[in-house]
């Protein structure tokens, strides 16, 4: 996650006070630290702690778009970033307060939206420096669109699609939003196509939740679901509680199947956080939204 880097931005915040070149020097060092991925942060065990270093993060890394507004390593970093702390501190706390306040949960969903459109708003740019014209292109033709991307150019294709699509399931209401679907699933049909096994089956995790929305897709949709849910387990060796929530949220749940509803979130919970020392912080955030929805069974079933 983004948070992994908070240090980092620290001490390169202390270069901006010296001349043009150091700092440019400074700006794209840290565009490429941020490309990289991988760091301590993402090992943390205390996500709030995390949450309360992100936005500063974020901000910082703006600024540095602003001195470069060109490096493609820090367009990725941003869009990822802004996509991961909306949904994990802004979208999941809507869900969490909405039984109690759902005024207050409106204006999270809102103030989500917002992060995943900025968030977009990158990772195009980010597409556009290989593509120019790229969005255009996107609302003309979305398949023609995709269509010479080439496997490098999946992690932006994959954060382009995560959080405009994001930005739509959040956006019932708009009708100009939601027409833009056909370009989610054009980019991450062909990000799927082009390297299906990138990030450990990011991808693959993504359409566990997605095809059920897809456009004219709902015949099928669980059985599709279930074969991206084998695909991703297979490819991060069973070591992540995202597919498994996932998936209890994107079919049981929808079947009213409480039976495999409580037993996939409880496998969930029953995996090791630091299993993987590189997503100990993303299996302890889905471990407490398995905790939640378990807490939720009597309203979230009929019996």
């Amino acid at each position: 996650m983004l948070a992994s880097r908070c240090l980092a931005l620290v001490a390169l915040a202390m270069m901006f006070a010296t001349g043009c070149s150091i700092k440019r020097m400074a700006v794209n060092k840290m565009g490429n630290a941020l490309a990289s991925g991988g760091s301590t942060f993402q090992r943390d065990d205390d996500p709030d702690l995390v949450g309360d270093a992100l936005p500063f993060g974020l901000k910082f890394m703006e600024s540095l778009l602003a001195e470069s507004p060109r490096h493609k390593g820090l367009l990725l970093a941003t869009a990822s970033g802004f996509t991961q702390y909306a949904y994990v501190y802004v979208q999941q706390r809507a869900d969490e307060t909405e039984p109690v306040n759902l005024a207050q949960a409106t204006e999270l969903r809102l103030r989500a939206r917002r992060l995943y459109l900025r968030a977009r708003g990158y990772a195009l740019r980010g597409l556009a420096l290989k593509y120019p014209g790229i969005e255009q292109s996107f609302r003309q033709d979305p398949a023609a669109a995709v269509r010479p991307m080439r496997k490098v150019d999946v992690p932006l294709m994959y954060w382009t699609a995560a959080s405009w699509g994001a930005a739509i399931s959040l956006s019932k209401n708009n009708p100009d939003l939601v027409a833009d679907q056909p370009v989610v699933e054009a980019l991450i049909d062909r990000a799927l196509q082009l390297d299906e096994s990138w990030d450990q089956g990011s991808i693959h995790g993504f359409l566990i939740g997605y095809e059920s929305s897809r456009i004219g897709g709902q015949e099928g949709a669980a059985r599709r679901a279930r074969s991206h849910f084998d695909r991703v387990m297979e490819l991060s060796k069973g070591e992540l509680a995202s597919p498994l929530v996932s998936l209890a949220e994107a079919v049981p749940l929808p079947a009213q199947d409480k039976k495999e509803f409580v037993a996939l979130l409880n496998r969930a919970l029953a995996t090791e956080p630091g299993a993987r020392a590189d997503a100990t912080l993303e299996n302890m955030v889905m471990q407490r939204r398995a905790r939640w929805l378990l807490g939720r069974l009597d309203d979230l079933f009929l019996e």
